[in-house]
């Protein structure tokens, strides 16, 4: 695997976090209140530094406004970081500190989540590999890393994000109703049996969290099943919730939360790759006992 085909997928991985993320901001919305409408962090800054009564902060339509453009900003500036990725390697100079900003704020934003979702701490790196894909970008392109230092680090942001989803799965945090929703609209079953469902999906999620760290064949078996469920669990949000009669508005709900996590298959891809070559594994491999046949080329 060429250096320029991993910086290729880790393009296209980057690409489509900050295009999801800014589509989101400008048309939808993001988790900023959390913060600034938090009387107990943001009340002393109100009022002694802005000089602001708290009830007329909050309910001043001036602030909603400020945070409303505030939120569009930082949208156009996702689609800037978006445009970035795709021109990295033709204006690397320009691109690379907007990489790097951007990734730092999708780290914000990953607190803010954390923070909505009562400071979870598998909800902040549930998000690992959306924020650190355009790091990864970086470090791949300018080659800063060693190979296997490289996939080291990738590796450990695809276990901190499967590790943290099989969490939420299991209901070791409050099992999301999308998940149980999402399962029974795909598979046609009953509750108990999406719970089972979920159950064994996030004992899976763990178990290929500690796969991509065996050598050999094993860390292949695990990569590729987490670019299998990534897949999977990515295409889900937008399948799961198509409605035909309304596919304006499916698609106007559910594109973005599909696009977002395009990471969460094209990283492992790229790690699959790169130990793929490592091992000298064809691209079909098996896994019998016994002396590993060369590789045709």
């Amino acid at each position: 695997m060429k250096q320029h085909q991993i910086v290729s997928i880790l393009k296209w991985a980057t690409f489509s976090v900050f295009a999801a993320r800014g589509f989101q901001h400008i048309y939808w919305d993001a988790p900023y209140r959390t913060l600034f409408w938090d009387e107990n962090l943001m009340k002393g800054l109100v009022t002694n530094w802005l000089g602001y009564d708290w009830h007329t902060y909050v309910t001043s339509p001036a602030t909603d406004a400020f945070l409303t453009s505030m939120v569009d900003g930082i949208g156009w500036f996702y689609l800037l970081c978006a445009m970035a990725a795709l021109f990295i390697q033709r204006l690397p100079k320009v691109a690379i500190p907007i990489l790097l900003t951007g990734s730092l704020s999708l780290l914000f934003l990953a607190f803010l989540y954390c923070k909505e979702h009562f400071f979870f701490v598998g909800q902040f790196f549930e998000y690992t590999l959306q924020w650190s894909a355009p790091v990864f970008l970086v470090l791949a392109y300018r080659q800063i890393l060693q190979p296997s230092t490289l996939s080291l680090s990738l590796k450990i942001a695809i276990a901190l994000t499967f590790t943290c989803h099989g969490l939420y799965a299991v209901g070791y945090y409050p099992r999301p109703g999308h998940f149980m929703q999402m399962t029974m609209n795909i598979l046609h079953i009953d509750k108990a049996s999406a719970i089972q469902f979920l159950n064994v999906a996030g004992a899976l999620d763990f178990v290929l969290s500690v796969l991509i760290f065996l050598p050999g064949r094993l860390a292949l078996l695990g990569l590729g099943y987490a670019v299998f469920w990534g897949f999977g669990t990515t295409m889900a949000r937008i399948y799961a919730n198509f409605i035909p009669d309304f596919w304006q508005d499916s698609l106007l709900i559910w594109t973005h939360e599909t696009l977002m996590r395009f990471p969460h298959f094209l990283v492992p891809l790229a790690v699959f790759l790169m130990e793929r070559v490592r091992e000298q594994v064809p691209f079909s491999f098996s896994f019998r006992i016994g002396k590993r046949s060369p590789v045709v080329k």
